[in-house]
């Protein structure tokens, strides 16, 4: 208690959680996220999914990303590790690894959620290396740009 005789108020922080402390450093993300991308590898891995997403290259959750892995569709999957309670994503790295897609996670469900350009965050997403059907189809130079991103990134994750 305070000299009035109340108790002092503590101060409220307005940061989201999975965001840096201002000083680079990246808050703690689950056990199990491994291999875990490091800050520059995430902001490719994050231009990546934005780039599909506009064209409709994405499987968006949970359920739609476990769906297309039974389905054994092929792309690369991102998941978000700071995700609380680990089971709802934990079977997702070994449904990848039976068929054979490669995955990483990044940081912050927040951001993986932005760059997917939803209003939520996003606890995984697999992005397709070709739009389904119904997607609009990339232009010349954008298709070989997100060729070219996109197969650096899946490099990068063998060799992690």
């Amino acid at each position: 208690m305070g000299k009035d005789g109340k108790t002092p108020k503590k101060d409220k922080k307005d940061k989201k959680e999975g965001s840096d402390d201002g000083d680079g450093a990246l808050r703690p993300v689950c056990a199990i996220a491994k291999p875990l991308a490091d800050v520059g590898f995430h902001k490719k891995i994050l231009k990546v999914v934005k780039k599909a997403s506009k064209h409709k290259q994405v499987k968006r959750g949970v359920k739609e990303v476990v769906k297309a892995l039974r389905k054994e569709t092929k792309g690369l999957c991102v998941i978000a590790g700071d995700i609380s309670p680990i089971d709802v994503i934990s079977h997702i790295p070994i449904l990848c690894e039976e068929a054979g897609v490669p995955y990483v996670y990044v940081h912050s469900k927040d951001e993986l959620g932005a760059a997917g350009q939803t209003k939520r965050p996003t606890s995984c997403m697999l992005v397709l290396p070709e739009a389904q059907k119904g997607g609009e189809k990339m232009s010349g130079d954008d298709a070989k740009e997100f060729k070219d991103m996109y197969g650096k990134v899946v490099a990068k994750i063998g060799s992690l």
